[in-house]
């Protein structure tokens, strides 16, 4: 194990296949500033480490990931930045794109093993899978446009995985996905019982192997080149991002999600 078992972010190697936990089960696995260098550090080494051939993304203690966490950025909630100055919460929201990006650019394959809730970032880091495992009782959404901001760096990667139709049901209304509707829309490979994720992920990481390393490697990387056709929206997302968590929507939807009220604009009569 790479990290004491009080890090957050926690890698261990077995053989040829290292596992990579998301771990702040208070938070639900929510990604903190540290945990998105942690991933992109982590990425960096697997890329580089011809002898391995899997990772396996998952998190901890009945989560997968909550989603970013906005940490010691909440004092700018609704503040407007001053004239000049750098916003922090661009390089910030720039730094987890370049982390879906670097997933995507891994030459081994990854898996991410879910169990339990992926929301807004979480689901992101789940479309940059090449095989997807989950457990029944997981559930999948990207809430951010309920709550005033918009899901930006994570919106290419939904729509690469799930196609338009759906990713603008997910990214502009918010829909939830059960674990079986996952499956059946492709955005879920394999679907377990509860219980069963370990030991059908042992059985999963045998048949990958079946696999050859440098072909998997090579298709990947013609893969990316088809996905990446589109254009880098890192610094747009981040821009976007940043702009709408200073303003006014974002105030007073995450202050409603916190009060577990209905945000301000949900609340009018249908015309």
């Amino acid at each position: 194990m790479s990290r004491s078992l009080m890090s957050k972010f926690l890698t261990v190697r077995q053989g040829d296949v290292e596992r990579w936990t998301l771990n702040d089960p208070a938070a639900r696995n929510a990604l903190s500033d540290s945990m998105v260098v942690d991933l992109f550090e982590a990425c960096l080494r697997a890329k580089a480490d011809p002898s391995l051939r899997v990772v396996v993304l998952t998190g901890a203690a009945g989560a997968f990931c909550a989603g970013g966490s906005l940490g010691h950025f909440a004092g700018a909630i609704g503040q407007p930045l001053e004239p000049g100055a750098d916003d922090p919460l661009v390089a910030a929201n720039r730094a987890f794109g370049d982390v879906l990006h670097a997933l995507c650019e891994l030459p081994q394959l990854l898996v991410c093993a879910v169990d339990g809730a992926a929301m807004g970032g979480g689901f992101g880091l789940v479309c940059c899978a090449d095989h997807v495992m989950a457990t029944r009782r997981s559930v999948f959404a990207t809430p951010e446009v309920t709550l005033g901001l918009p899901p930006a760096q994570i919106a290419p990667f939904v729509w690469a995985r799930l196609g338009d139709a759906l990713a603008r049901q997910c990214l502009l209304q918010g829909r939830r996905l059960d674990a079986q509707a996952a499956q059946q829309h492709g955005l879920v490979d394999e679907l377990v019982d509860d219980a069963a994720l370990e030991a059908a992920l042992g059985q999963t990481l045998q048949r990958l192997r079946q696999a050859a390393p440098s072909a998997v490697a090579a298709t990947k990387q013609l893969l990316g080149r088809l996905r990446w056709k589109m254009p880098d929206l890192r610094d747009e997302a981040a821009l976007a991002f940043a702009s709408a968590l200073r303003g006014r929507e974002a105030s007073a939807g995450l202050a409603a999600f916190a009060a577990r009220r209905p945000a301000p604009w949900a609340g009018g009569d249908p015309a």
